[in-house]
């Protein structure tokens, strides 16, 4: 099996063995900027983050994954452990292929939560 594949089926495995139990509720509430859930009981986590000069980063399945801006929420959520300074991600990993052909993951972000203090980061970063 190539290497490729064995990591999808790992980056599979993790995600369905994630701890969707933890405190899960903290996500219940947030809707996306259409007024849809950003999160299905299973998608939301928290997640590190960092500003690059091409924008937001979250630390997803193992990977950074860039955040579109317009998925950005700016606020504090109750219950958050503060174990990633505020940041959290709510999204799915779809399957796609780099440029030589191979599987790959990718992460659709629907909702990412940034603390309150990050909310000028738009404008410093588009």
């Amino acid at each position: 099996m190539s290497s490729k594949i064995t990591m999808l089926f790992c980056v599979a495995a993790l995600l369905v063995s994630s701890n969707p139990a933890q405190a899960h509720d903290i996500y219940s509430r947030l809707v996306d900027r259409r007024g849809a859930p950003c999160c299905n009981e299973t998608d939301c986590r928290p997640a590190r983050f960092r500003v690059t000069p091409q924008g937001v980063e979250m630390f997803v399945g193992g990977r950074w994954a860039r955040v579109p801006n317009e998925n950005i929420q700016y606020r504090t959520l109750t219950g958050d452990t503060g174990d990633t300074g505020g940041g959290h991600w709510c999204g799915q990993a779809d399957w796609g292929y780099d440029a030589l052909g191979g599987a790959d993951v990718y992460w659709v972000t629907r909702c990412a939560i940034l603390p309150p203090n990050f909310s000028s980061l738009p404008a410093l970063v588009q």
